[in-house]
């Protein structure tokens, strides 16, 4: 056995931002949302989540650290779901199944850091043609974007959490 295959290091976090609704965001500072669930989205490497509140809220306020998604069907991740929070399965299944599709996302949720972060007043100043975030972003592929995120984790968390997800 190789022992140098353990000495290697882990993969830098991708960072993208992404939207969240407020109360799905809420759910995991009270324990009860401890995956994101995702129709697509990136594998194979942890991701640096920096989230956009939408409507009322309308603002970029935090940081999550994401494991790498879990990639499977969407029975096999509306099971997730349901382990996580029990009826959220019967959700998350018709979600992740619609039109046909056969696989889905399950990403757990390792960290949650809130800042004061940027309205979406501020962020239009900020970069050039905002609008809320649609799927996900990659950060830095987009400087304007790359600029911001500096910013906001540049300064001190409100408050944060690290969230240790039930093993599927």
């Amino acid at each position: 056995m190789d022992d140098a295959l353990f000495d290697a290091p882990s993969p830098e976090p991708v960072r993208v931002v992404m939207s969240l609704d407020a109360r799905w965001y809420e759910l995991m500072w009270v324990g009860e949302k401890t995956h994101e669930f995702r129709r697509r989205f990136l594998t194979g490497a942890p991701v640096e989540w920096f989230v956009y509140l939408t409507a009322p809220t309308s603002k970029l306020a935090a940081v999550i650290d994401l494991a790498p998604a879990i990639e499977d069907t969407p029975e096999a991740i509306a099971a997730i779901a349901e382990q996580m929070r029990p009826g959220n399965g019967a959700t998350v299944l018709p979600y992740l199944a619609r039109d046909g599709k056969q696989t889905g996302c399950a990403m757990p949720i390792r960290r949650v850091r809130e800042y004061t972060g940027f309205t979406a007043a501020e962020l239009s100043g900020m970069l050039d043609g905002f609008t809320a975030p649609q799927g996900y972003t990659l950060v830095d592929r987009h400087p304007g974007w790359r600029v911001v995120c500096d910013k906001l984790v540049s300064s001190t968390p409100i408050r944060q959490i690290t969230i240790d997800p039930p093993t599927p």
